[in-house]
């Protein structure tokens, strides 16, 4: 069973104006979420100890631009095949972080976000989903995961993040972009205006 999955199509605004897109860590999110998510397991799964100095480099090639795609889905796949002892456990996991862990949603960037607006990110849609009913939207593209073989069977990041726009929106630009990266520079392409956010504050680029 994939978890996660997209399963519907994207709707334009009823004015037939472009949607606004988010990215989640470091913008709507204080932080990388899946990190955070990492760390917290931690203190209740003592098997990811050992896949620390992993996380940690990855975070740092990610935020770098320097880690291929292919690599990054390998480091995640690892970590989910050592790790994962059933989908249930995984989803009281991501509700009780969400618990601890709310208060860092951004509070410049939620009363900006409209149904109609989506949430692209790298990070898991079962992570996301797990706060949605603080997001002000419920159209989340993210990476999609299979629990019960423990892989990724859509990983979300770089030029895929265009491709699954694409798939929903066709050739649409983007009315309004608000991420922390230049890792999402294809999607600054096809944006009307870009939006970076640095700890908490919102620039224009």
């Amino acid at each position: 069973m994939v978890s996660g999955s997209v399963t519907h199509k994207m709707s334009l605004r009823k004015d037939g104006t472009a949607v606004k897109v988010f990215d989640f860590d470091n913008t709507i999110y204080k932080g990388e979420s899946s990190i955070d998510f990492s760390f917290y397991m931690i203190r209740h799964n003592k098997k990811i100890l050992r896949y620390v100095p992993t996380i940690l480099l990855s975070l740092a090639g990610y935020k770098l631009c320097l880690l291929k795609k292919e690599k990054l889905e390998s480091i995640i796949n690892d970590f989910l095949f050592g790790v994962l002892d059933g989908t249930e456990s995984i989803t009281a996991y991501i509700g009780h972080f969400w618990e601890s862990h709310a208060h860092k949603l951004n509070q410049a960037i939620l009363p900006i976000i409209e149904p109609e607006d989506v949430i692209l990110s790298a990070s898991p849609i079962i992570l996301i989903r797990g706060i949605r009913e603080k997001l002000n939207t419920d159209i989340i593209i993210g990476t999609e995961l299979d629990l019960e073989q423990k892989k990724v069977t859509w990983f979300n990041f770089g030029d895929n993040k265009v491709k699954r726009y694409r798939s929903l929106y066709g050739d649409r630009k983007i009315d309004a972009f608000y991420t922390d990266s230049y890792n999402d520079k294809e999607l600054m392409d096809i944006a009307q205006k870009v939006y970076i956010v640095k700890k908490g504050n919102i620039y224009t680029k």
